[in-house]
């Protein structure tokens, strides 16, 4: 895919290579290289499954990549997932019997310039569709936190939004620092570009990112639920609340473990049981990142759903 839909596979990808499934090698990349640069990418020998995820399925580089790989691989396997049916990726999987077309119901075509729902139910149908031990009670318990999680963040988000912040910082480890770029672009989008955004991994960020900061930025973090990967973003937490400057931070973490180190701290997960991956504490940390971006939007005097003025 490209943008939203591209991070969906950025965001799977870890998560799948880390599962060392059926002796495949899972890849992320975006329709947009693809499209510009086919041949550092396609190869003709290898057996080949191309994933496409697609809001509408008719964007010309999601169209172009299909029509680009059909040239080049000669074993190529489909899996198309979109919002639309009517889409022309839909479209041109009928009648081949090597594509497997998924069509999500019509409630996640987001109409807005800023995907929101598609991403998170694509996210969750490729999930679904390449991993052999999916669990539904635990999807299903993912989703009751989240219908939790959106009542609970919105007084947070509110006193966030009286800080006043001109600039954001989402940062995460693994999977999660791939859910922090789509949590920064839909920051970017949804203000129209008022709002310089920057994502980064926990560990990467000290190495010059750093110096993105000033008195009015925001720093979310995305912390992971893996003892050994949570060291690396507490650090980096730890690092900016002891410094000189009053930098403000949110803390998002499954249980309420770092309120001492963050401006605002907030639990995504309040039920007793526990959530297997950072796969699915991204997707209920991103809500709160999709909220915080609605609101900034609004309070920019914008249209989120069309916030780009000159049209």
């Amino acid at each position: 895919g490209a943008g939203t839909s591209a991070y969906i596979g950025e965001v799977l990808v870890p998560v799948l290579n880390g599962k060392k499934q059926s002796g495949v090698r899972f890849e992320a990349i975006a329709t947009t290289d693809i499209v510009s640069n086919p041949t550092e990418y396609l190869t003709s020998e290898d057996p080949t499954i191309l994933v496409s995820f697609a809001r509408s399925g008719n964007s010309p580089e999601s169209v172009g990549t299909v029509e680009i790989a059909e040239k080049i691989v000669r074993n190529l396997y489909q899996v198309i997932i979109t919002c639309n049916r009517d889409g022309e990726l839909a479209k041109r999987s009928n009648n081949d019997t090597n594509c497997l077309l998924i069509v999500l119901p019509d409630e996640v075509n987001d109409r807005s310039f800023a995907m929101t729902s598609s991403f998170s139910s694509m996210v969750l149908t490729a999930y679904q569709l390449f991993i052999e031990n999916f669990s539904l009670p635990q999807l299903k318990y993912v989703c009751e936190q989240g219908n939790k999680l959106l009542t609970a963040i919105d007084q947070i988000t509110n006193e966030v939004l009286e800080f006043g912040f001109d600039r954001i910082v989402f940062l995460g480890s693994g999977t999660l620092g791939k859910y922090s770029r789509e949590a920064a672009l839909k920051m970017l989008e949804l203000t129209s570009g008022a709002v310089p955004t920057l994502y980064e991994t926990s560990l990467g960020f000290r190495h010059g990112p750093k110096t993105f900061l000033t008195e009015k930025t925001l720093v979310v973090f995305f912390m992971s639920k893996d003892p050994y990967t949570k060291q690396y973003d507490l650090d980096m937490l730890k690092e900016i609340h002891e410094s000189s400057r009053p930098i403000q931070t949110v803390v998002l973490s499954e249980r309420n473990e770092f309120a001492e180190y963050a401006r605002w701290a907030v639990p995504v997960n309040t039920g007793e049981e526990e959530i297997e991956n950072d796969l699915y504490l991204g997707l209920l940390y991103t809500l709160f990142a999709q909220t915080l971006a609605l609101k900034k939007s609004l309070k920019l005097q914008l249209t989120p759903d069309n916030p780009v003025q000159d049209g």
